[in-house]
């Protein structure tokens, strides 16, 4: 995975919500949540299992929402700070956090009625043995989301040291079709990368989203989005 050894800084997990999900970036956070919630539906009941959990953002949404939720990482800094945010929210007795490695998953097969990753596959370098282990252990769903080119993602990712990849609709089509998963739904959104929203004031950011907004519901709108986020079912 890139940026792994990154990702587990303890600094890092301490400032990742405030540098990423403040001023502007939290137009990003409400709009990762609403996708997850309109891929996934009432989730009261539901076992459930998210991959990369960081900091517990879904996890912690999703637990308060009546899910049966386990949230999995390899970073244990991260994973303290979910379990500060659960605590505070006051559901730290209604999810786990577990260490763990999503390409190995130590769960039986069809465990889940859901599984989902948000923010992860642009960091995988074997996506497809990842998105495997999503939809062995998956009984019904699997979504995740992408990073897609060519978009203004692209400049953007020639300029971070970490870099991203990128998937194509054939590339996450591909993957699908290997992995035994149908997709049967899929949103495209943000003609402008993340990482320009997390650098401006909220009111600023509001307006800039507005007028990318409408770029995106126009008919070349799916063409000139940076994020896409995948709902497939098991077949």
């Amino acid at each position: 995975m890139k940026g792994q050894e990154w990702y587990q800084a303890t600094e890092v997990a301490e400032e990742y919500d405030e540098k990423r999900f403040s001023r502007g970036g939290r137009l990003i956070d409400r709009r990762e949540k609403q996708a997850v919630l309109n891929a996934i539906g009432p989730v009261e009941g539901k076992r459930v299992l998210e991959i990369a959990c960081g900091t517990g953002r879904f996890t912690v949404m999703l637990a308060e929402r009546g899910a049966d939720i386990i949230g999995l990482d390899i970073s244990s800094a991260m994973l303290q700070q979910g379990r500060h945010k659960a605590h505070n929210a006051g559901v730290d007795d209604h999810l786990e956090f577990m260490r763990g490695d999503a390409a190995r998953l130590p769960f039986p097969d069809d465990y889940f009625d859901t599984v989902f990753a948000m923010r992860f596959f642009h960091l995988a370098d074997t996506p497809a043995s990842f998105l495997s282990e999503m939809r062995r252990v998956a009984k019904e769903q699997v979504f995740f989301d992408t990073f897609a080119g060519p978009s203004t993602r692209s400049l953007y990712n020639w300029l971070l040291p970490m870099g991203s990849r990128l998937y194509s609709l054939s590339d996450v089509e591909k993957l699908l079709s290997e992995t035994g998963l149908r997709l049967v739904g899929a949103e495209h959104d943000w003609v402008l990368p993340y990482g320009f929203y997390r650098k401006i004031p909220d009111a600023i950011a509001e307006r800039i989203r507005e007028m990318d907004t409408t770029l995106i519901d126009s008919a070349i709108g799916d063409h000139l989005a940076s994020v896409s986020y995948w709902n497939a079912r098991v077949e």
